[in-house]
């Protein structure tokens, strides 16, 4: 649900313009109010994971995210929606850590990488599955439904939470909330958002645009001051000296950062400038799905056996490979010599790069860390989102254009292969014990 929802609304946005107003700074904000407040409250949330139980704090977010759908599908206005996406990014963010943390918690050794590697698929599969069902719901409904639908998983869900209650531990004595890590957490991002998507109509020189920039920066520089201070970090800054976990993050901000910016400009390009509709366009996109879902948990295996790095290392040169194959994009679209074989080279470099980026990540920590080691990790990617998105109005101009979307897929090629060579130069294979990583 709270991947899902991270970029179901993008092929639904055209419609969103039209009935509520509007032009790609409404477009942008709705996508990235959602991820502001995912990414900036994700970190307290894998501490509440860590203190107050997995399966609690998944029962908070998901009573939490159903209620904020039901707001957003009932949203009036771009102002109300917006606002309503950022209240849903909070609730989101209780889901993320304690969901990859509870399967932490209950596997170990190759059951862990396997299960590790469905969780991969199916959070990974979300972000490119999600245009097809926004498109859906666009035009068969309305694109309404593509948050009032969060309700059903909310409703089948629960009653497997209660019965997994017995896994949550008690508190951690003498732990705390870190409140004004959060509140400068939100503050840097907020600012720095703001600042990137308001530069495209205001201009750099504008106050609006440079006082926010300003503060936001000023934020980040003082939360990285004060984790580094605090007894209770939300993000301990400790564990970015842990090799592979470290590396891993700087492989998950030019990865993650790469697929949110790829995604959104070409959902957008396929509708606004190719005349595909959004069914049409859902379609378009959903190969790299299917490949994720076929293959990641094999994948996930492989690396649990084989180790992660050179799965990250191969799998994000593969998805640069397939966006230089889309950057020959023109008007009339011809999708099968134009966008389909990039997919498919795409979806193969994916699938060899999530389960194993995530396996390596989490097995850098302590299993008693698994919640805030999966906060700071799904933080950065969805914070590496959040910027990528806001600044695509640099990048393409004020409209999505051919020219812009030529850009937009060079800088996403440019982005996956710098994760693919901080993977190739940081990551490192944990020792072998018996056949298996140890």
């Amino acid at each position: 649900m709270a991947f899902l929802d991270g970029s179901v609304v993008n092929l639904a946005l055209p419609a969103i313009s039209r009935d509520l107003g509007g032009g790609l700074v409404v477009q942008q904000w709705v996508v990235d109010a959602y991820l502001l407040t995912l990414g900036a409250l994700i970190l307290v949330a894998g501490s509440l994971s860590d203190q107050f139980g997995r399966v609690r704090v998944l029962q908070w977010g998901l009573a939490g995210f159903t209620a904020t759908s039901v707001l957003c599908g009932f949203a009036w206005s771009a102002e109300v929606l917006i606002v309503a996406r950022g209240l849903q990014g909070i609730a989101g963010a209780l889901l993320v850590p304690s969901s990859l943390a509870l399967i932490v918690t209950v596997f170990a050794g190759p059951a862990q990488a396997l299960a590790i590697g469905r969780w991969s698929a199916w959070t990974s599969g979300a972000i490119v599955a999600a245009p097809l069902l926004g498109g859906l719901s666009v035009d068969v409904l309305t694109w309404r439904v593509i948050f009032f639908i969060n309700v059903v998983p909310a409703i089948a869900v629960w009653p497997v939470l209660r019965r997994l209650r017995g896994l949550d531990h008690g508190r951690i004595p003498g732990s705390r909330i870190d409140l004004l890590g959060t509140l400068l957490a939100v503050i840097g991002l907020g600012g720095t958002v703001y600042a990137l998507i308001e530069s495209g109509s205001k201009g750099w020189a504008a106050p609006q645009v440079w006082v926010p920039l300003a503060a936001g920066v000023l934020g980040l520089a003082a939360f990285l001051v004060h984790e580094a201070r605090t007894p209770y970090p939300m993000m301990p800054l400790r564990l970015f000296a842990v090799r592979n976990f470290g590396w891993g993050n700087l492989a998950t901000t030019a990865v993650y950062g790469a697929l949110s910016l790829g995604f959104f400009v070409l959902g957008l390009y396929l509708q606004q400038v190719a005349g595909l509709g959004a069914t049409a366009a859902g379609f378009a996109l959903l190969p790299p799905t299917l490949m994720l879902l076929l293959l990641s948990s094999r994948v996930g295996a492989l690396a649990g056996r084989f180790g992660p790095r050179w799965f990250m290392a191969g799998g994000p040169l593969l998805c640069a490979a397939g966006f230089v194959l889309m950057t020959g994009v023109e008007i009339p679209l011809d999708y099968a010599g134009q966008i389909l074989a990039g997919l498919l080279v795409f979806g193969l470099g994916l699938s060899l790069t999530v389960a194993p980026l995530t396996a390596a990540i989490l097995g850098a920590v302590e299993p008693e860390e698994a919640g805030i080691g999966s906060a700071v990790n799904n933080a950065v990617a969805r914070i590496a989102g959040l910027l990528t998105i806001a600044f695509a109005g640099a990048i393409t101009g004020p409209a999505v254009t051919t020219a812009g979307l030529q850009r937009t897929m060079a800088v996403t090629a440019a982005l996956f292969l710098a994760g693919a060579l901080i993977s190739a130069v940081g990551i490192r294979n944990p020792p072998v014990t018996d056949g298996q990583p140890a």
